[in-house]
Protein backbone atom coordinates (compact mmCIF):
# COMPACT_ATOMS: atom_id res chain seq x y z
CA UNK A 1 0.00 0.00 0.00
CA UNK A 2 1.75 3.29 -0.89
CA UNK A 3 2.64 5.44 1.44
CA UNK A 4 1.16 8.73 2.80
CA UNK A 5 4.20 10.46 2.01
CA UNK A 6 4.46 9.02 -1.60
CA UNK A 7 0.89 10.29 -2.13
CA UNK A 8 1.69 13.28 -1.19
CA UNK A 9 4.71 13.61 -3.68
CA UNK A 10 2.00 12.40 -6.43
CA UNK A 11 -0.08 15.03 -5.75
CA UNK A 12 2.48 17.65 -5.62
CA UNK A 13 3.76 16.92 -8.61
CA UNK A 14 0.01 17.09 -10.72
CA UNK A 15 -1.18 20.49 -8.92
CA UNK A 16 2.32 21.98 -10.20
CA UNK A 17 2.36 20.59 -13.72
CA UNK A 18 4.49 17.60 -12.75
CA UNK A 19 3.97 14.73 -15.41
CA UNK A 20 2.51 16.74 -18.19
CA UNK A 21 4.64 17.13 -21.87
CA UNK A 22 4.33 21.06 -23.59
CA UNK A 23 5.53 22.26 -26.64
CA UNK A 24 5.70 25.53 -27.33
CA UNK A 25 5.28 26.77 -31.00
CA UNK A 26 8.40 29.07 -32.01
CA UNK A 27 6.96 32.53 -32.41
CA UNK A 28 7.29 33.52 -36.33
CA UNK A 29 9.80 36.30 -37.16
CA UNK A 30 8.66 39.80 -36.86
CA UNK A 31 11.45 41.39 -38.21
CA UNK A 32 13.54 41.06 -41.95
CA UNK A 33 16.83 40.43 -39.64
CA UNK A 34 14.90 37.45 -37.30
CA UNK A 35 13.85 35.92 -40.89
CA UNK A 36 17.51 35.95 -42.10
CA UNK A 37 19.32 35.12 -39.29
CA UNK A 38 17.03 31.82 -39.52
CA UNK A 39 18.94 30.96 -42.67
CA UNK A 40 22.57 32.36 -41.00
CA UNK A 41 23.03 35.40 -43.73
CA UNK A 42 22.70 38.90 -43.26
CA UNK A 43 19.97 41.12 -44.23
CA UNK A 44 21.44 44.69 -45.42
CA UNK A 45 20.73 48.06 -46.54
CA UNK A 46 22.61 50.55 -48.27
CA UNK A 47 22.63 53.49 -45.54
CA UNK A 48 23.51 57.52 -45.72
CA UNK A 49 24.79 59.30 -42.08
CA UNK A 50 22.60 62.93 -43.00
CA UNK A 51 19.85 60.16 -43.39
CA UNK A 52 20.18 59.09 -39.69
CA UNK A 53 19.06 62.47 -38.50
CA UNK A 54 15.28 61.09 -39.48
CA UNK A 55 14.34 59.05 -36.42
CA UNK A 56 11.87 56.79 -38.86
CA UNK A 57 14.97 55.70 -41.05
CA UNK A 58 17.11 54.82 -37.93
CA UNK A 59 14.51 52.89 -35.91
CA UNK A 60 13.79 51.02 -39.36
CA UNK A 61 17.47 50.28 -40.74
CA UNK A 62 18.73 49.61 -36.38
CA UNK A 63 16.21 47.28 -36.02
CA UNK A 64 14.81 45.57 -39.46
CA UNK A 65 18.43 44.94 -40.72
CA UNK A 66 21.83 42.94 -39.94
CA UNK A 67 24.18 45.12 -41.92
CA UNK A 68 24.57 48.52 -43.05
CA UNK A 69 26.61 48.94 -46.25
CA UNK A 70 27.95 52.76 -47.14
CA UNK A 71 25.92 54.05 -50.23
CA UNK A 72 28.20 57.27 -50.85
CA UNK A 73 30.59 58.09 -47.60
CA UNK A 74 33.39 55.15 -48.55
CA UNK A 75 33.58 56.34 -52.19
CA UNK A 76 37.09 57.54 -53.45
CA UNK A 77 35.81 61.07 -54.46
CA UNK A 78 34.42 61.77 -50.67
CA UNK A 79 36.55 60.43 -48.55
CA UNK A 80 39.65 61.50 -50.17
CA UNK A 81 38.57 64.96 -51.27
CA UNK A 82 42.25 66.64 -51.09
CA UNK A 83 45.54 65.41 -52.28
CA UNK A 84 46.55 65.01 -48.82
CA UNK A 85 43.07 65.25 -47.33
CA UNK A 86 40.90 62.29 -45.66
CA UNK A 87 37.34 62.76 -44.40
CA UNK A 88 35.89 59.98 -42.75
CA UNK A 89 33.38 61.37 -41.51
CA UNK A 90 30.30 59.88 -42.87
CA UNK A 91 31.42 57.00 -42.71
CA UNK A 92 32.46 56.60 -38.87
CA UNK A 93 29.23 57.78 -38.33
CA UNK A 94 27.65 54.96 -40.33
CA UNK A 95 30.05 52.44 -38.37
CA UNK A 96 29.15 53.93 -34.63
CA UNK A 97 25.32 53.53 -35.73
CA UNK A 98 26.14 49.88 -37.02
CA UNK A 99 28.07 48.81 -33.74
CA UNK A 100 25.12 50.96 -31.50
CA UNK A 101 22.72 48.56 -33.39
CA UNK A 102 24.71 44.86 -33.54
CA UNK A 103 25.17 45.37 -37.00
CA UNK A 104 28.05 44.35 -39.96
CA UNK A 105 29.15 46.76 -41.90
CA UNK A 106 30.39 46.41 -45.53
CA UNK A 107 32.40 49.05 -47.36
CA UNK A 108 32.31 50.50 -50.58
CA UNK A 109 34.10 51.09 -52.72
CA UNK A 110 37.90 51.19 -52.99
CA UNK A 111 38.19 51.19 -57.14
CA UNK A 112 35.34 52.68 -59.09
CA UNK A 113 35.72 55.15 -62.03
CA UNK A 114 32.52 57.14 -61.16
CA UNK A 115 33.32 59.55 -58.21
CA UNK A 116 36.67 60.11 -58.85
CA UNK A 117 37.94 63.69 -57.34
CA UNK A 118 38.74 65.94 -60.02
CA UNK A 119 42.20 66.37 -58.39
CA UNK A 120 42.91 62.89 -59.91
CA UNK A 121 40.94 63.18 -62.86
CA UNK A 122 42.47 66.46 -63.52
CA UNK A 123 46.14 65.91 -62.18
CA UNK A 124 47.94 64.79 -65.43
CA UNK A 125 49.28 61.91 -63.38
CA UNK A 126 51.59 59.14 -65.39
CA UNK A 127 50.56 55.63 -64.85
CA UNK A 128 53.23 55.26 -61.75
CA UNK A 129 51.90 58.22 -59.93
CA UNK A 130 48.24 57.42 -60.41
CA UNK A 131 49.84 53.47 -58.49
CA UNK A 132 50.94 55.38 -55.82
CA UNK A 133 47.74 57.37 -55.35
CA UNK A 134 45.74 54.46 -55.82
CA UNK A 135 47.92 52.35 -53.40
CA UNK A 136 48.44 54.80 -50.94
CA UNK A 137 44.37 55.25 -50.99
CA UNK A 138 43.53 51.47 -50.18
CA UNK A 139 46.44 51.30 -48.08
CA UNK A 140 44.74 54.36 -45.60
CA UNK A 141 41.10 53.70 -45.92
CA UNK A 142 40.88 49.86 -45.21
CA UNK A 143 43.67 50.28 -42.29
CA UNK A 144 41.23 53.33 -40.82
CA UNK A 145 38.37 50.51 -41.11
CA UNK A 146 40.16 47.34 -39.93
CA UNK A 147 38.61 45.90 -37.57
CA UNK A 148 35.30 47.46 -38.29
CA UNK A 149 34.58 46.94 -41.97
CA UNK A 150 34.26 42.69 -42.31
CA UNK A 151 33.93 43.25 -46.07
CA UNK A 152 35.28 45.59 -49.22
CA UNK A 153 33.60 45.88 -52.72
CA UNK A 154 37.04 46.35 -53.59
CA UNK A 155 36.85 46.91 -56.99
CA UNK A 156 33.27 47.79 -58.94
CA UNK A 157 32.36 47.92 -62.03
CA UNK A 158 35.45 47.27 -64.17
CA UNK A 159 33.84 45.10 -67.23
CA UNK A 160 31.91 46.21 -70.12
CA UNK A 161 28.73 44.05 -70.92
CA UNK A 162 30.49 42.50 -73.70
CA UNK A 163 32.53 41.08 -71.46
CA UNK A 164 35.54 43.54 -72.40
CA UNK A 165 37.57 45.55 -69.95
CA UNK A 166 36.43 49.39 -69.16
CA UNK A 167 38.54 52.00 -70.49
CA UNK A 168 38.85 54.15 -66.99
CA UNK A 169 41.37 55.76 -65.76
CA UNK A 170 42.93 53.33 -63.34
CA UNK A 171 42.76 50.43 -65.87
CA UNK A 172 43.95 52.29 -69.00
CA UNK A 173 43.27 55.78 -69.47
CA UNK A 174 46.32 55.87 -68.33
CA UNK A 175 46.22 53.52 -65.76
CA UNK A 176 48.11 52.40 -62.95
CA UNK A 177 50.46 50.51 -65.30
CA UNK A 178 48.68 47.45 -66.44
CA UNK A 179 46.76 48.83 -69.75
CA UNK A 180 46.55 46.18 -71.97
CA UNK A 181 46.91 43.28 -69.31
CA UNK A 182 43.16 42.56 -68.82
CA UNK A 183 42.57 41.49 -65.07
CA UNK A 184 46.00 42.36 -63.98
CA UNK A 185 45.47 45.77 -62.16
CA UNK A 186 42.33 44.00 -60.67
CA UNK A 187 44.86 41.78 -58.97
CA UNK A 188 47.16 44.68 -57.92
CA UNK A 189 44.78 46.50 -56.34
CA UNK A 190 43.35 43.24 -54.18
CA UNK A 191 47.13 42.35 -53.07
CA UNK A 192 46.54 46.22 -51.59
CA UNK A 193 43.50 46.01 -50.00
CA UNK A 194 44.47 42.59 -48.78
CA UNK A 195 48.64 43.68 -47.19
CA UNK A 196 46.24 46.86 -45.60
CA UNK A 197 43.62 44.45 -43.88
CA UNK A 198 43.97 40.98 -43.85
CA UNK A 199 40.81 39.73 -41.90
CA UNK A 200 38.83 41.61 -44.24
CA UNK A 201 36.79 39.70 -47.29
CA UNK A 202 37.42 41.04 -50.69
CA UNK A 203 34.88 41.11 -53.28
CA UNK A 204 34.52 42.42 -57.07
CA UNK A 205 31.04 43.86 -57.76
CA UNK A 206 29.27 44.35 -60.77
CA UNK A 207 25.65 44.55 -62.05
CA UNK A 208 24.13 42.87 -65.72
CA UNK A 209 26.04 39.86 -64.69
CA UNK A 210 23.47 38.11 -62.71
CA UNK A 211 21.93 35.63 -65.41
CA UNK A 212 24.85 33.59 -67.67
CA UNK A 213 26.24 36.47 -70.14
CA UNK A 214 29.23 37.69 -71.54
CA UNK A 215 29.98 39.60 -68.65
CA UNK A 216 29.09 36.90 -65.93
CA UNK A 217 31.46 34.72 -68.25
CA UNK A 218 34.35 37.37 -68.13
CA UNK A 219 33.88 37.52 -64.28
CA UNK A 220 33.61 34.05 -63.79
CA UNK A 221 37.27 33.29 -65.51
CA UNK A 222 38.75 36.09 -63.87
CA UNK A 223 37.54 35.12 -60.42
CA UNK A 224 38.77 31.15 -61.83
CA UNK A 225 42.72 32.23 -62.10
CA UNK A 226 42.23 34.37 -58.91
CA UNK A 227 41.43 31.54 -57.48
CA UNK A 228 43.86 29.06 -58.98
CA UNK A 229 47.18 31.74 -58.36
CA UNK A 230 45.97 32.05 -54.81
CA UNK A 231 45.13 36.10 -55.38
CA UNK A 232 42.84 37.33 -52.49
CA UNK A 233 39.17 37.52 -54.06
CA UNK A 234 36.86 35.98 -51.89
CA UNK A 235 33.36 36.53 -53.04
CA UNK A 236 31.65 38.17 -55.77
CA UNK A 237 29.08 41.03 -55.42
CA UNK A 238 25.93 40.91 -57.80
CA UNK A 239 24.02 44.31 -57.93
CA UNK A 240 20.31 43.23 -59.39
CA UNK A 241 19.35 46.42 -60.20
CA UNK A 242 16.64 45.46 -61.99
CA UNK A 243 13.01 46.14 -63.36
CA UNK A 244 10.02 43.74 -63.76
CA UNK A 245 11.08 42.07 -67.23
CA UNK A 246 13.52 39.90 -65.07
CA UNK A 247 10.53 37.90 -63.64
CA UNK A 248 10.30 35.15 -66.34
CA UNK A 249 11.45 31.33 -65.80
CA UNK A 250 14.69 31.59 -68.13
CA UNK A 251 16.26 34.37 -66.27
CA UNK A 252 15.64 33.07 -63.03
CA UNK A 253 16.84 29.76 -63.95
CA UNK A 254 20.50 31.29 -65.04
CA UNK A 255 20.92 33.34 -62.12
CA UNK A 256 20.59 29.95 -60.18
CA UNK A 257 22.86 28.36 -62.51
CA UNK A 258 25.05 31.56 -62.54
CA UNK A 259 25.35 31.27 -58.92
CA UNK A 260 25.75 27.66 -58.36
CA UNK A 261 29.07 28.21 -61.11
CA UNK A 262 31.01 30.86 -58.88
CA UNK A 263 29.82 29.26 -55.55
CA UNK A 264 31.95 25.63 -56.90
CA UNK A 265 34.99 28.21 -57.08
CA UNK A 266 34.38 28.46 -53.05
CA UNK A 267 33.74 32.35 -53.88
CA UNK A 268 31.59 33.88 -50.89
CA UNK A 269 28.56 35.72 -53.18
CA UNK A 270 26.63 38.51 -51.81
CA UNK A 271 23.27 40.71 -53.15
CA UNK A 272 24.55 44.22 -52.93
CA UNK A 273 22.38 46.52 -54.27
CA UNK A 274 18.75 45.12 -55.25
CA UNK A 275 16.23 46.85 -55.74
CA UNK A 276 13.42 46.24 -58.03
CA UNK A 277 11.67 49.63 -60.18
CA UNK A 278 7.93 50.08 -61.03
CA UNK A 279 6.74 52.27 -63.74
CA UNK A 280 3.83 53.31 -61.56
CA UNK A 281 1.89 52.97 -58.26
CA UNK A 282 -0.62 50.22 -59.14
CA UNK A 283 -1.48 47.28 -56.84
CA UNK A 284 -0.84 45.36 -59.67
CA UNK A 285 3.13 46.32 -59.98
CA UNK A 286 3.49 46.30 -56.12
CA UNK A 287 2.37 42.85 -56.25
CA UNK A 288 4.38 41.88 -58.87
CA UNK A 289 7.31 43.37 -57.01
CA UNK A 290 6.46 40.87 -54.36
CA UNK A 291 6.19 37.93 -56.34
CA UNK A 292 9.99 38.69 -57.67
CA UNK A 293 11.85 40.14 -54.50
CA UNK A 294 10.00 36.73 -53.55
CA UNK A 295 11.25 34.63 -55.77
CA UNK A 296 15.22 36.08 -55.54
CA UNK A 297 15.20 35.72 -52.04
CA UNK A 298 14.03 31.91 -52.37
CA UNK A 299 16.78 31.59 -54.82
CA UNK A 300 19.55 32.91 -52.53
CA UNK A 301 18.60 31.16 -49.34
CA UNK A 302 18.12 27.89 -51.47
CA UNK A 303 22.30 28.45 -52.06
CA UNK A 304 24.69 28.14 -49.27
CA UNK A 305 27.49 30.42 -50.60
CA UNK A 306 24.91 33.56 -50.74
CA UNK A 307 25.44 35.10 -47.21
CA UNK A 308 23.77 38.50 -48.07
CA UNK A 309 20.65 39.71 -49.36
CA UNK A 310 20.95 43.27 -49.03
CA UNK A 311 18.92 46.49 -50.91
CA UNK A 312 20.12 49.55 -52.15
CA UNK A 313 18.32 51.58 -49.51
CA UNK A 314 15.35 50.26 -48.08
CA UNK A 315 12.99 53.32 -48.18
CA UNK A 316 11.50 55.03 -51.47
CA UNK A 317 11.53 58.25 -49.67
CA UNK A 318 15.64 58.03 -50.29
CA UNK A 319 15.93 56.04 -53.47
CA UNK A 320 18.07 57.25 -56.45
CA UNK A 321 16.02 55.70 -59.21
CA UNK A 322 13.81 58.50 -59.76
CA UNK A 323 16.57 60.70 -60.56
CA UNK A 324 18.72 58.14 -62.89
CA UNK A 325 15.95 56.34 -64.40
CA UNK A 326 13.30 59.09 -64.77
CA UNK A 327 9.89 58.27 -65.00
CA UNK A 328 10.30 54.92 -62.44
CA UNK A 329 10.48 54.46 -59.08
CA UNK A 330 9.05 52.83 -56.01
CA UNK A 331 12.07 50.30 -56.12
CA UNK A 332 11.87 49.06 -52.09
CA UNK A 333 10.42 47.17 -49.74
CA UNK A 334 9.35 50.70 -47.43
CA UNK A 335 7.74 53.53 -49.39
CA UNK A 336 8.32 56.92 -49.12
CA UNK A 337 6.67 57.05 -45.73
CA UNK A 338 8.45 54.14 -43.91
CA UNK A 339 5.22 51.79 -44.66
CA UNK A 340 5.49 48.24 -45.16
CA UNK A 341 5.41 47.32 -48.58
CA UNK A 342 3.77 44.05 -50.18
CA UNK A 343 7.44 43.37 -50.87
CA UNK A 344 8.24 43.36 -47.29
CA UNK A 345 6.38 40.27 -46.17
CA UNK A 346 7.75 38.56 -49.29
CA UNK A 347 11.01 39.29 -48.97
CA UNK A 348 10.52 38.13 -45.01
CA UNK A 349 8.24 34.71 -45.83
CA UNK A 350 11.21 33.60 -48.68
CA UNK A 351 13.74 34.06 -45.99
Amino acid sequence: MPSLSAFLLVAFMFACGGGRTTTTTPLPPTTLRQAAAAHNINIGAAADSPYLGDASYAAILGSEYSQLQTENEMKFGIIHPGVSTYDFTGGDALVSFAQAHTMVVRGHTLVWHNQVPVWVTSGNYTSPQLSTILQDHITTVARHYAGKVYAWDVVNEAFNDDGSMRDTIWYDQPGIGFAGTGTKYIEQVLNWAHAADPSAKLFYNDYNAEPVDAKSDAIYAMAQDFRTRGVPLDGIGFQLHIDLTFDNPATLASLTSNLQGFAALGLDLHITELDIRLQDSSAASFNAQAKLYGEIATIWVQQPSCELFQTWGFTDKYSWIPKFFPGWGGALPFDANYQKKPAYASIKNAL
